[in-house]
């Protein structure tokens, strides 16, 4: 018989702790083995209780959900999934959560309340069962180990030309992956189109981040948006994001739609418009994620012509995206997370 998930649930309203436990506990693979009320009882029950998963309340007394982190996953890394409210400060430390270690996160309802909040804890569930297959042991080695080996590589590439793509596919671990590779990815880099499953409000505070922290310009894409060298675009949440080739030029396009293998925005819709307006001139880069969502449209992207890479196990959090691409043949070799940046460097020189 299999072991249950167990989980503590971090959470300063009583309230909120009451509808998790109720809601997680009717789940017959999870067990709710504790609450606390702060990080500071948080800290002793997770010693007491050897939890499998935390849930996490972003805004909280005492100390928020970022600083628990940062103290608590060099010393005693465990899969996090935080609990957000959609507003402008719990986005953005949400994010920080997420690059603090947080392996995903589920916003509060805001309205409609008992069928947002049914919507939110089938999430929750799903996300926490996620979470308890992740790899978070790397929080223990130093983070500076792919920043520090990325830098070298930096200085051996020329401008290329116009017209290449790069294009990023990721979900669950993604915002850290994406973060280490486009923050080493130099202005005269290819123009970059990324896909990463992430709701909508999300996705413009991601890039508004990145954009301060990386040497490309890094937006939101908006349909029309031009894919140039020195630009990295972000598909929004909640729409899919195209290339679409126009005369000389590749261009964005955004418009919502049914999930496309479980998914909106989907790599999968991303990577097939690719290799049908890109092909030979487009490179891959499948990352750390949950499921299959890219792999067939990498496999369309290698037949027509593209270059791909996928991160290897030991570097993902969730080997599941990048697994599925290599074993249906859309990857051609897996690499690690440090090395996506001379691999990827590698190709655009045998493109010429």
């Amino acid at each position: 018989m299999q072991e249950k998930i167990r989980v503590l649930i971090i959470d300063d309203s009583a309230l909120v702790r009451q509808i998790l436990v109720k809601g997680l506990s009717m789940d017959p693979e999870i067990e709710v083995v504790g609450t606390a009320h702060d990080p500071y009882m948080a800290r002793d029950k997770i010693v007491q209780l050897k939890p499998t998963v935390l849930t996490l309340d972003v805004e909280m007394p005492k100390m928020d959900g970022i600083h628990f982190l940062r103290r608590l996953m060099p010393q005693y890394p465990l899969p996090v999934v935080m609990v957000s409210s959609l507003t402008q400060r719990g986005g953005q430390i949400t994010l920080d959560a997420l690059d603090a270690g947080a392996i995903d996160f589920v916003t509060k309802p805001t309205s409609n309340m008992a069928q947002s909040l049914e919507v939110m804890i089938k999430s929750l569930r799903e996300k926490i069962k996620i979470a308890s297959r992740a790899n978070v042991s790397h929080w223990k080695k130093d983070r500076q180990t792919i920043q520090n080996t990325t830098t070298v590589e930096q200085k051996t590439l020329l401008v290329g030309s116009t017209d290449k793509v790069i294009a990023i596919g990721a979900s669950t671990g993604g915002t850290e992956a994406i973060k280490a590779i486009l923050t080493q990815f130099q202005a005269t880099m290819p123009g970059v189109v990324v896909v990463q499953h992430m709701p909508a409000g999300f996705t413009k505070m991601f890039a508004e981040r990145l954009n301060q922290l990386c040497a490309m310009e890094v937006k939101e894409a908006e349909s029309g948006d031009r894919i140039r060298p020195g630009r990295v675009l972000i598909a929004p949440g909640g729409k899919h994001l195209k290339v679409i080739r126009s005369g000389g030029i590749y261009q964005v396009l955004c418009q919502e739609g049914p999930k496309v293998s479980g998914h909106c925005p989907s790599v999968d819709v991303m990577m097939e418009s690719v290799a049908k307006d890109v092909g030979p001139n487009a490179i891959g880069i499948m990352l750390t994620g949950m499921g299959s969502d890219g792999a067939n449209g990498m496999l369309k992207m290698r037949q027509a012509g593209a270059r791909n890479i996928a991160q290897d196990e030991e570097s993902c959090v969730v080997f599941g995206m990048p697994k599925v691409a290599f074993e249906k043949g859309g990857a051609e070799k897996l690499v690690s997370l440090h090395k996506i940046l001379s691999e990827t460097i590698n190709l655009l020189k045998e493109m010429g």
